[in-house]
């Protein structure tokens, strides 16, 4: 007897049908690794390098009229300002992350990025446009920090999701190498700008760190368009369970799974340490009261965060085999004790010690922060809001990190040791940290479709 359009064995086979002919969501863990890498790259090289002018020229070509001393805390205060944006940036483009897809979200914050860069290596200064001018840089550093509150995020949900079960913390940490990457870019561009004569790095030397940054935005972006959409969330879609369901992910992220933001955003003040040690280390060491040369310390920064290229995949291969937690905590311990050796160092201008210093700071034990905290925070929450999660707590939590030069230069001290309450500073932040880390579930060794799930079932 003829089945007729209503049989329900006729349903049946059609979906079975359907679901030999839709192709598999593939997983591409190298292709999603290389495109986080790059966006990483990029976001982090016009960090840095705005970090850099930031200590060195943005104080007289922004702030000429202030006091010296004002000047340099209002030049931080506008790197400090692209953080405040960092929770805006993040809200909104993890919306569009969970709601319409993780690549076309990485799309957007890409050219935004770039833009604001170019943007701002065009800029007219104060001599030129007034208050108008400082006003522009502002403005331009708060489209850096939108699209920043959003690339961390993004890439790393991204490439969790497009990870082999067991590599997720290696793959996932080449969001953060890119960071590595960015940073040596921007010094190695930046030393010999530092040398050039005064007149000519005020007049047009501080802009070719900015205008080059289209040449990453490029790459970036051509590798970008050619990432397929990740399995995880492709597969939550033909499931009906995605955020492309729910009309706002953020929302039923914070109904759902509150304490893992909350707890998210008190972890992540331990990347004062990362903020004090670039920038306002670099403003310290070169300023009037210790007086270190520019580019000594340029290189010293560039080597000591670029070797940790190779120490970043290192932790997050750590944390796979032995868990998250641990290899948080024992970078946090060691973070800790040698900030107090680095500000030691360059207190008594030893360059010797301040690379060893240095060394053990930023590429063994901040590195161990970096090669986790990217798969650790994505980690948390289930497919259809954790982008949303985790770009909510991370982002919220670096508004401190943001404004932490400004902080520690207001701490700064006269005398020998006018450092020390900076230090003590960073270490109280690194401290709450690992208090929170401390309370957060082991999620290494959990597959990939059940994270995040209990609460989300229970909500939903």
């Amino acid at each position: 007897m003829p089945r007729t359009q209503n049989d329900p064995a006729t349903h049946v086979q059609d979906r079975a049908n359907d679901e030999v002919l839709a192709p598999e969501p593939v997983r591409s863990p190298r292709k999603a690794a290389l495109a986080s890498f790059l966006g990483s790259t990029l976001e982090y090289y016009d960090f840095f390098i705005y970090g850099t002018a930031a200590a060195l020229v943005f104080n007289k070509l922004f702030f000429p009229d202030a006091d010296p001393a004002v000047a340099l805390l209002g030049s931080m205060a506008t790197f400090g300002v692209g953080y405040l944006a960092r929770p805006l940036g993040g809200i909104v483009m993890s919306h569009v992350g969970d709601r319409v897809g993780r690549k076309q979200a990485l799309m957007i914050t890409l050219l935004i990025m770039g833009v604001a860069s170019l943007g701002i290596g065009l800029l007219p200064t104060y001599e030129q446009l007034g208050w108008w001018a400082t006003g522009l840089l502002i403005l331009g550093r708060l489209a850096q920090g939108f699209s920043a509150g959003a690339e961390a995020a993004g890439a790393s949900t991204l490439t969790v999701e497009h990870s082999p079960e067991g590599k997720r913390g290696f793959y996932t940490s080449f969001v953060m190498t890119g960071y590595a990457s960015g940073m040596v870019l921007s010094t190695l561009v930046f030393i010999p700008i530092a040398a050039l004569p005064e007149d000519q790095l005020m007049s047009w030397g501080w802009r070719i760190p900015f205008l080059l940054s289209v040449v990453v935005l490029a790459v970036a972006y051509w590798v970008r368009t050619h990432l397929d959409e990740t399995p995880v969330f492709e597969e939550e879609i033909k499931a009906g369970n995605s955020g492309a369901k729910q009309k706002a992910p953020a929302l039923i992220v914070l109904r759902t799974q509150w304490r893992d933001v909350l707890r998210i955003v008190f972890i992540t003040m331990y990347a004062v340490m990362q903020t004090i040690f670039t920038v306002y280390a670099l403003a310290y060491a070169t300023g009037p009261q210790v007086g270190i040369d520019r580019t000594t310390m340029l290189v010293i920064s560039a080597v000591t965060v670029g070797l940790s290229i190779f120490t970043i995949p290192l932790a997050g291969h750590l944390s796979d085999r032995f868990g998250r937690k641990p290899v948080l905590l024992i970078g946090m311990l060691g973070c800790s004790v040698t900030i107090f050796g680095y500000f030691w160092a360059i207190g008594e201008q030893n360059i010797v010690l301040i690379f060893v210093f240095g060394l053990l700071n930023m590429s063994v034990f901040y590195s161990a922060w970096n090669g986790v905290w990217t798969v650790f925070f994505p980690e948390m929450f289930a497919a259809p809001v954790r982008y949303s999660g985790m770009a909510i707590g991370n982002q919220f939590g670096l508004v401190l990190t943001g404004f932490a030069p400004a902080v520690a230069t207001l701490l700064t001290g006269p005398g020998e040791y006018g450092w020390l309450p900076v230090a003590i500073f960073a270490v109280s932040c690194a401290l709450v940290s690992a208090i929170f880390v401390m309370t957060a579930r082991e999620t290494a060794f959990t597959p990939i479709e059940e994270l995040g799930t209990g609460s989300w079932a229970r909500a939903n």
